[in-house]
């Protein structure tokens, strides 16, 4: 499903750029609450500006009943409980509710974002002048450069956080589309609009849908509430968001040598900047940022690779319409606008394809050699979860948490980091 919402890839496109006052008012960079307005932008963007009407009772009622069907098969194939106790219920609900939901629950990380990029940039003025760019020198204005440092931490909170999570609330079918751990919670949300969409477009059995729905959803919860699993999830994306490390040579690149406040065609040169991922990314990712990236793509590998595999073994049992189901469903979430991907860059998730094929690999690599009983123990411990040398060679995953294998020939090897073992010399 793509973005509807017509800007062309931009993340940001339709919000005023005039000039530094717009910018200050609608940011909060003058001291305004920058998570204010991130969820003013998040309701306008995930509604379009538009009314939305309740969603039908009768189709809560469908999901509650689908979703008991969905724990139970879950929790027998997996041999893990949905949750302690009562599972969440899943309730289809406007975007509107999906956006506000889930910035309230991923909002220790993106404030954690905000505030990486503000002390960043904060400190860009002097990083300028140490490097002999003199902001007047550049046409910029006397003091035009802290104001902008000053307010581009905030920016980036509000415009990332509610631009992007409105513009998930228009394509993303539930919670955990994108796989990142939620607070506990007695319901789970997944946006009816897009899913009826869906579900029309590809002319597939609305109970058919539901249910894999259900499914896919319990599925993440069920390895996503595990405490050891949360809290690695958040150390990595923590890591990653306080890392960032804004290049002033880099911004004054993208900025132009002839910007000057009093022409409405130079702050154009700042929105481009807003507007354009690859460039924005590129101000402020750091070098440390980027090597941590395998760590976390290894982690999410393995979720998303896990959660295909019980996918195909439950689904294909219960869903009718199971395989042009999931083959349309894993087509559209590899196909994504890039306006549905920067969020994910921004707090270091990389999935693309290479990342579900390699988490496949390495479940079939599991179950080939070890058999289905052995993917428990994936959740069973944080010190199983794998590494990079461990997603790409599923034989030595099994060797290092002492699973034996049924077999183990040189293909185990993959890309596998030889460096990286500790040596010892021949006596």
């Amino acid at each position: 499903m793509s973005d509807d919402s017509g800007n062309g890839g931009n993340p940001f496109g339709g919000f005023p750029f005039g000039n530094l006052g717009d910018l200050s008012g609608l940011f909060g960079g003058a001291g305004g609450d920058p998570w204010a307005s991130a969820r003013q932008i998040a309701a306008s963007v995930a509604s379009g500006g538009e009314t939305e009407a309740n969603v039908d009772p009768a189709e809560r009622i469908a999901f509650e009943q689908l979703a008991r069907v969905a724990e139970l098969q879950v929790a027998a194939a997996t041999g893990l409980p949905v949750a302690e106790g009562t599972p969440p219920l899943i309730r289809p609900a406007t975007r509107h509710e999906w956006a506000q939901a889930t910035l309230d629950a991923w909002r220790p990380l993106l404030e954690a974002m905000g505030e990486s990029l503000t002390q960043g940039m904060s400190a860009d003025t002097d990083a300028l002048a140490e490097q002999g760019m003199d902001p007047a020198a550049l046409g910029l204005g006397a003091d035009f450069m802290a104001q902008i440092m000053k307010m581009m931490g905030p920016m980036m909170l509000s415009m990332t956080a509610g631009s992007m999570v409105g513009h998930l609330a228009r394509t993303n079918l539930g919670s955990y589309d994108l796989p990142l751990p939620r607070p506990e919670t007695r319901e789970l949300l997944v946006v009816h609009a897009n899913i009826e969409a869906f579900t029309d477009e590809w002319s597939v059995p609305t109970d058919d849908m539901r249910l894999w729905i259900c499914l896919h959803e319990y599925l993440h919860h069920t390895v996503l509430r595990l405490p050891h699993v949360r809290d690695r999830i958040d150390e990595l994306t923590r890591n990653y968001v306080a890392a960032f490390e804004s290049n002033p040579s880099a911004l004054t690149d993208q900025l132009g040598g002839g910007f000057d406040l009093n022409n409405p065609e130079s702050m154009g040169s700042l929105e481009n900047l807003m507007g354009d991922p690859e460039a924005l990314m590129g101000v402020v990712q750091s070098d440390r940022q980027r090597a941590m990236l395998p760590e976390i793509s290894a982690v999410m590998a393995a979720i998303v690779g896990w959660v295909d595999h019980m996918m195909d073994r439950i689904g294909g049992q219960l869903i009718g319409s199971y395989q042009m189901l999931s083959e349309a469903l894993r087509r559209r979430r590899v196909t994504a606008d890039p306006t549905d991907r920067f969020l994910e860059r921004m707090i270091g998730l990389e999935l693309d394809q290479a990342c579900y094929d390699r988490g496949r690999e390495f479940v079939d690599g599991v179950v080939a050699r070890a058999g289905e009983d052995a993917l428990v123990n994936l959740w069973s411990a944080g010190e199983n979860l794998p590494t990079p040398n461990d997603i790409v060679a599923p034989g030595l995953w099994l060797a290092r948490i002492g699973v034996e294998a049924t077999e183990l020939d040189l293909g185990d090897l993959g890309d596998f980091d030889l460096g990286s073992l500790d040596s010892t010399e021949e006596e």
